[in-house]
């Protein structure tokens, strides 16, 4: 599908938000920048997320509505970016909301420097919490340790199309971290909007928060997945690296212990990196994969003789 240059493909999943939809499909009729389109994917959602999105389509047409069987965030939003006719995506949660001016900033930033892989901006929390969202992105490195950046990124639909989009695997959440973790390398520009443009509804019961039950299980997956980059850069694990960032060993104990505290911490962190490359190893030992790796010798061997 070609692309129209300029244009901002938003991409707006919803699953049982239909209650807040209309504030963020608003927030897009008050964007400054009008070369946009608001692609709803309703991902089977049993309540009125259909009536709400069709009013909205019957208002503009620049809205498209689209009805998807459940599939989870990542496989919504990648509906949504194959349907895409935008240059750039923004993908846009169902209860959130953006200022006026992102679009048109974040625009600007992608034309002053076409080197430009992503744009974000400064974010606000409101709802059960309220105060500045002061994100901000210290690179590749640190990416892998924590997310620094919230979803709604705007970047090129070429580029996330390269890498396969969103992984729908991940029903849980950190799916975003981990599209960006294949969507950045070190090399990676990534313009910050010094403005708070967006707005992040928290609730007391979200998608984060129960992600954030299952952190330990999606933080082994990114790991399992991504486990050479781990290795390249730090040559551990995301757990232990976290734990190494925020335990302040000498703030928190004496000079006479500081020395124990910190063996017994290596130790732990020595435990675990033994355990994920015995899973790594159990992985590439598989049979069929020594077979495999044993067979491309051989007709290495056979090829060079020839």
């Amino acid at each position: 599908m070609e692309c129209k240059e300029g244009l901002v493909s938003v991409v707006i999943p919803c699953y049982n938000q239909a209650v807040y939809l209309s504030e963020t499909l608003d927030s897009l009729l008050k964007q400054k920048y009008n070369l946009w389109e608001g692609i709803v994917v309703d991902d089977g959602s049993p309540d009125n997320t259909k009536q709400v999105a069709l009013e909205y389509v019957e208002k503009d047409s620049r809205f498209k509505y689209v009805y998807k069987p459940n599939g989870g965030l990542s496989s919504a939003r990648n509906k949504g970016i194959s349907l895409a006719v935008g240059e750039f995506i923004l993908p846009l949660d169902a209860d959130d909301i953006i200022q006026p001016e992102y679009l048109e900033e974040a625009v600007n930033a992608f034309q002053k420097n076409p080197d430009t892989k992503l744009v974000y901006c400064l974010g606000q929390f409101f709802g059960e919490r309220t105060g500045l969202w002061n994100l901000s992105y210290k690179g590749y490195k640190s990416l892998l340790i924590k997310n620094s950046l919230f979803c709604s990124v705007i970047y090129r639909k070429k580029d996330a199309l390269q890498i396969g989009g969103y992984d729908e695997r991940m029903l849980f959440g950190y799916e975003d971290w981990e599209f960006l973790i294949r969507f950045l390398d070190e090399s990676s520009v990534v313009h910050k909007i010094p403005q708070v443009l967006f707005y992040y509804r928290t609730k007391a019961v979200s998608m984060i928060t129960e992600a954030d039950k299952r952190r330990e299980e999606l933080e082994e997956y990114i790991y399992m997945k991504h486990h050479d980059k781990y290795f390249m850069y730090y040559g551990g694990t995301i757990s232990g690296l976290r734990r190494l960032e925020h335990y302040d060993l000498e703030q928190e104990c004496t000079t006479e212990d500081f020395e124990s505290r910190l063996k017994s911490f290596r130790e732990q962190y020595d435990l675990e990196l033994g355990y994920y490359k015995q899973k790594i190893n159990r992985y590439r030992n598989k049979w069929y994969r020594r077979w495999c790796r044993a067979f491309r010798d051989t007709l290495r061997k056979f090829r060079g003789r020839s």
